[in-house]
């Protein structure tokens, strides 16, 4: 990989910059410092520094976001924040949002610049789950709850798949579904003649949202969670 590539993976700046700062002596590879952008390193074994700070080139990048409101679930926004500009410093230029979440909803987001297993997570065929606690405007009827479960009309072409309804206290309830419609768990709670006050997703696939995180915190996932995922989605 040429030098001013991987500085740019690492969000060390735009390729300009990055070749400024490599002819201003600012980078050394295996601790002797290069003038030339085009160098051509091994990002896996090379060592490298970039104003005295150590670079570890990782292909592939994997972190469970608590989405707070107010964010947009996208790579970048004109009008308001994105999550993956919540990464900070771990933020890369390939890193996109995994699915999404509306910008007045909150809780687990994957984040990744994996796309084979985003493809696979996102497949309608894999029916990935995905649970959701529901602050609903009134309680649910057991008539209700049951066609929530059996699959209802939401005025697309299909019944939803049947969702796993599970009621909380006061007006939250939980539903997992299979699929990702468009607004699908507001439109689901419509059909039923009731309203989404609140929506927070706490499962994704065979991922659980990190109590100790805060809405607007992340943290890279672990080697486990990583693997449980791939399996899941059916990588190699």
């Amino acid at each position: 990989m040429r030098l001013d590539k991987f500085l740019c993976e690492m969000n060390m700046g735009t390729r300009g910059q990055v070749k400024a700062f490599v002819r201003q002596g600012m980078v050394t590879v295996n601790g002797k410092p290069v003038k030339s952008p085009d160098e051509k390193i091994d990002e896996n074994t090379d060592q490298v520094t970039f104003k005295g700070q150590s670079l570890r080139y990782r292909k592939y990048v994997y972190y469970m976001l608590h989405k707070p409101e107010g964010v947009v679930s996208a790579t970048n926004d004109n009008t308001a924040d994105t999550v993956v500009s919540l990464l900070g410093e771990d933020r890369r230029r390939d890193i996109f949002p995994v699915g999404r979440l509306d910008k007045d909803s909150t809780g687990l987001l994957l984040l990744t610049n994996d796309g084979e297993l985003a493809h696979l997570l996102l497949s309608p065929k894999r029916h990935v789950d995905k649970t959701y606690q529901v602050t609903v405007e009134r309680s649910l009827t057991q008539e209700e709850i049951s066609r929530l479960e059996q699959g209802l009309d939401i005025g697309e072409e299909h019944l939803t798949l049947p969702a796993r309804v599970s009621v909380g206290t006061g007006s939250i309830i939980y539903i997992t579904v299979h699929e990702g419609k468009f607004h699908q768990i507001k439109r689901m709670l419509q059909a039923v003649d009731n309203r989404v006050l609140a929506l927070k997703r706490t499962e994704f696939a065979c991922l659980q949202l990190d109590e100790n995180l805060k809405p607007g915190e992340y943290r890279a996932l672990t080697e486990t969670e990583i693997q449980k995922l791939k399996s899941l989605g059916g990588c190699k």
